[in-house]
């Protein structure tokens, strides 16, 4: 199984530890709200994984959903969201195929999510990709707003897309369906360098500790790309 695959499949609570001391300065939420007005909105997140999103801003929307593949992602999410008495529903599904109907939210998001299909459909990417972004262009209304984002590294002290498949894809975005990416940092604070690769390794790899080990950090630094595209008004 892939690696990423597993890891929302079988560890879905090791990646919501391991995602909680993210974004130290709160950048996501700020250079959101920049980007369209979350206050009363119809919220759509696809990939919404163990809740990032939603725990973020669901109880400034209207309505919010999540949709992800990954059961055990979605059964970390119903966790997260009864300790946070949030109140967002939840739906097991394709980010290719939604299950929702046309112009029905005024915010769609990706999160993390369709970066993943640039590698699970190596021979077709650019078919798969398309199917989804299609797809959150159909449901979002006139007027509405589609953002995806995508990592711009972790353990980097400068930005830039971590593979050179992942260029490509951040390229075609922009260049092919025309998305204005904003670059933000979303740091990692650690109480200590043990937490620090305690959490890392199992999603990074070995050499991610090496390096935390290495420059002392307890504040990981990573790069954010949000790639915003407005849908013209009715």
């Amino acid at each position: 199984m892939d690696h990423f695959r597993n890891i929302y499949t079988h560890h879905a609570d090791k990646y919501h530890s391991l995602i909680a001391p993210e974004d130290v300065d709160g950048n996501l939420k700020a250079t959101l709200e920049s980007a369209a007005s979350l206050k009363g909105k119809r919220i759509l997140d696809l990939g919404t994984g163990t809740g990032r999103l939603p725990l973020l801003f669901a109880r400034e929307s209207a309505q919010m959903i999540g949709l992800d593949l990954h059961w055990g992602m979605l059964k970390q999410n119903q966790i997260e969201k009864r300790w946070a008495n949030g109140d967002w529903r939840l739906v097991n599904g394709d980010m290719r195929f939604l299950p929702f109907p046309s112009a029905s939210a005024e915010i769609v998001t990706a999160g993390w999510a369709i970066g993943h299909l640039r590698k699970w459909y190596e021979a077709n990417w650019q078919t798969e990709i398309s199917k989804v972004i299609r797809e959150m262009i159909r449901v979002a209304t006139g007027g509405g707003v589609v953002i995806i984002i995508e990592t711009l590294g972790t353990g980097s002290l400068t930005p830039a897309p971590p593979t050179p498949h992942l260029a490509e894809y951040y390229a075609w975005l922009e260049g092919e369906w025309g998305f204005e990416r904003k670059t933000i940092s979303t740091d990692y604070q650690f109480a200590s360098v043990e937490e620090a690769v305690a959490k890392t390794e199992f999603f990074f790899g070995a050499e991610m500790p090496e390096k935390i080990r290495r420059n002392s950090w307890l504040r990981l630094p990573e790069w954010t790309g949000i790639w915003v595209k407005y849908m013209k008004g009715v």
